[in-house]
């Protein structure tokens, strides 16, 4: 079984439960952790089935087979995805981040994940758009980054998925102190980024989901192709 997943702190929750969920094959934990990508090559890896599932783009999604209800989510703000107010610079490991940016409006420097919770943190300069923030003033929406998909073995994926969802994770203080010293951020700015984050996909969120698919028309940015499967 392949899974894949983007390697950002916003799933580092998802991390913490996978490892400690009763998976029927072994061989299962060690593919979640082998395939660890960013979004855009998540999404190329799922059109062409070199994975069963991953967490893909929210612009991949809107026409991937069996989304289900978990996805990376964020309501007033995000910090890890922003538009640096400067030439215009998409990021070649965001599709829905750079989407989001032109549906909005605004030209800029696109930044997502890590490094852009670094940007936040660390830079000095305030010329900078959180995407999330500004999605909740013009619609009081949440956003919908990515979202869980299945290829194969949909129902079991199912079962993780609405497990997860229910269940408040708590990450163990060496595996935090662990993910600081990779991303350069201290603990408590880790968890505070992680209140902003959650993972269940109901009747907001996939209005969201909708309006983002309707902007995204009326932008002639279409979604990737239909998935097959």
């Amino acid at each position: 079984m392949r899974f894949g997943k983007i390697a950002y702190l916003n799933l580092l929750p998802f991390d913490v439960f996978i490892k400690a969920y009763p998976l029927p094959l072994s061989g299962f934990k060690t593919f979640l952790h082998l395939r660890k990508t960013y979004p855009a090559k998540l999404n190329r890896d799922f059109l062409f089935r070199r994975i069963d599932a991953g967490f893909i783009s929210s612009i991949a999604s809107l026409r991937a087979p069996h989304a289900l209800d978990c996805g990376i989510i964020a309501s007033k703000q995000v910090r890890s995805v922003l538009c640096v107010l400067e030439s215009n610079t998409p990021d070649h490991e965001s599709a829905t981040s750079n989407a989001l940016t032109q549906v909005l409006g605004l030209k800029g420097r696109v930044l997502i994940g890590d490094k852009a919770l670094r940007f936040y943190h660390h830079s000095a300069r305030k010329d900078f758009v959180d995407l999330a923030s500004l999605w909740w003033a013009k619609t009081h929406l949440p956003f919908v980054f990515g979202r869980l998909c299945a290829n194969r073995h949909r129902a079991l994926y199912q079962r993780i998925a609405r497990g997860f969802v229910r269940q408040k994770v708590k990450i163990p203080h060496y595996i935090l102190e662990q993910h600081a010293l990779k991303s350069a951020l201290s603990r408590g700015q880790i968890l505070d980024y992680l209140k902003d984050i959650s993972y269940k996909i109901g009747s907001k969120e996939r209005r969201s989901l909708f309006l983002f698919g309707r902007a995204l028309r009326f932008k002639h940015l279409n979604p990737p192709q239909r998935f097959k499967g």
